[in-house]
């Protein structure tokens, strides 16, 4: 076998959500330094996104170099836009992330609102981070939304252009596909967000896993194991592995299953999985 073909499969595995609290941003700092993660995307809209937390995670992609640091787009409730005068608006919230794809998909929104809102959060990122993210994704994929999606390309093709953006699709058989509704429209949604974003000049991942029903106890090793299968070099797996504490509990619904992918990303089984798989993160 040559030394090419013996190369195992690099993959980017992305915990979301850091500075939603502080517990979430702990247990992503535990597995970056463990070497279980080589990516994570920030909401800077987020209530634990202090100099202190910035701090503490660059701290800990230093040590894995080969870490990417994100910009984790928010534009859904229960948070709130770093620019005034910004539409739709459920109170002083974003609307909640059905609501936003519903107005999308009957082309009720103005992308200038998203174009101005995903520049200030690009623009915080720097200030905090001190350079351009690496890359840019989107909270409850709120990028990959019609009309929504326009104002999200053109800030980063402006801003940020040398980031790769996050598409959801993937090259499944069709059987896979009819199985996890959820994929399916996140492979629909990302037809169209790669031909803006391959306008723009923007790279993005050659494929997605990682999207599951969050509200059951799903074995994440067995879910894990789908993901890996058939991943190309460079695919990206998403995942939210979190502490929970009283500031998540307040914020979202997606809690003990935070603490159930932790365990299993920092476990041996994990680590085996990888090998068996022939994947890296290194």
């Amino acid at each position: 076998m040559s030394a090419a073909a013996a190369a195992p499969r690099r993959i980017w595995l992305c915990a979301d959500d850091y500075g939603i609290s502080p517990g979430v941003n702990r247990a992503i700092r535990d597995l970056i330094e463990r070497g279980r993660l080589n990516a994570t995307s920030v909401m800077m809209v987020g209530p634990a996104i202090e100099p202190g937390e910035v701090e503490a995670l660059q701290a800990a992609a230093k040590a894995r170099p080969r870490c990417a640091i994100g910009l984790h787009v928010t534009l859904s409730a229960p948070f709130r836009p770093l620019t005034m005068h910004f539409r739709p608006l459920e109170g002083d919230m974003f609307m909640a992330f059905p609501k936003l794809l519903r107005a999308g998909l009957m082309r009720r929104l103005d992308s200038e609102f998203f174009r101005n809102e995903v520049r200030a959060q690009l623009a915080a990122f720097a200030e905090a981070f001190g350079r351009a993210p690496d890359f840019v994704d989107g909270h409850q994929h709120v990028q990959l939304f019609p009309q929504v999606r326009d104002g999200f390309v053109e800030a980063v093709g402006e801003i940020a252009p040398k980031a790769w953006v996050r598409q959801g699709g993937r090259d499944l058989p069709l059987a896979q596909r009819l199985a996890s509704p959820k994929a399916m429209v996140l492979d629909i949604l990302s037809a169209q967000f790669r031909k803006r974003a391959g306008r723009a000049g923007l790279a993005f991942n050659p494929a997605f896993a990682g999207a599951y029903d969050f509200t059951r106890a799903a074995d994440f090793g067995a879910l894990m194991r789908q993901f890996l299968e058939g991943l190309p070099e460079g695919g990206l797996v998403m995942c939210h592995p979190g502490f929970v504490d009283e500031i998540l509990t307040g914020l979202d619904p997606m809690t003990e299953v935070r603490e159930r992918e932790h365990g299993y990303l920092a476990s041996d089984a994990f680590a085996q999985l990888l090998a068996a798989n022939h994947v890296t993160l290194g």
